[in-house]
């Protein structure tokens, strides 16, 4: 229970940033393949309208689940809402975009499956949206440095007085 624990806390660094990540996405790709299908399939939605309404569905819950979830900070995040969502969109067009022109161009010019690009494509765009992400749309507010802190000075380094 405790690591369960210490990953949540935003004091976990990197690795609790990227398991909380890899869990987000996870469970964000199971809602949009489970309300798209739902509507398509139960409700009888044209699936070309369910996969709007799931993916909309999705890149809300999404968002929203990095700022609570993944990107949690002891300080305040250095972006406000507004303005993080301004960032995601595009970071989420752009993946659209990338991955329905690799899928539709590279497996011919590569003599590859689709589904091979794909899962390529997939796993290059979530680092690029992790790093994007982490540094870019929800990373925290600069912490204010205190001026009467004294710098840690290396021994081996010449020291001016010597």
């Amino acid at each position: 229970m405790y690591a369960a624990e210490n990953l949540r806390s935003p004091s976990s660094g990197l690795l609790g940033q990227g398991t909380r990540f890899v869990f987000a996405g996870g469970t964000v790709a199971l809602l949009y393949v489970a309300i798209t299908t739902l509507l398509a399939s139960v409700v009888g939605v044209p699936f070309q309208v369910a996969l709007a309404i799931g993916f909309s569905v999705a890149l809300i819950v999404h968002f929203t689940v990095q700022r609570v979830f993944v990107w949690t900070h002891h300080e305040e995040f250095a972006l406000p809402l507004p303005h993080q969502a301004a960032r995601y969109l595009p970071v989420a067009g752009a993946q659209f975009g990338l991955t329905a022109a690799s899928t539709a161009l590279l497996p011919s010019v590569l003599g590859v499956p689709v589904e091979t690009v794909y899962l390529a494509t997939v796993a290059a765009l979530a680092i690029a949206s992790f790093l994007m992400f982490r540094y870019v749309i929800f990373h925290a507010r600069p912490t204010v440095q205190d001026p009467n802190r004294v710098p840690v000075v290396k021994e081996d380094w010449p020291r001016p007085d010597a």
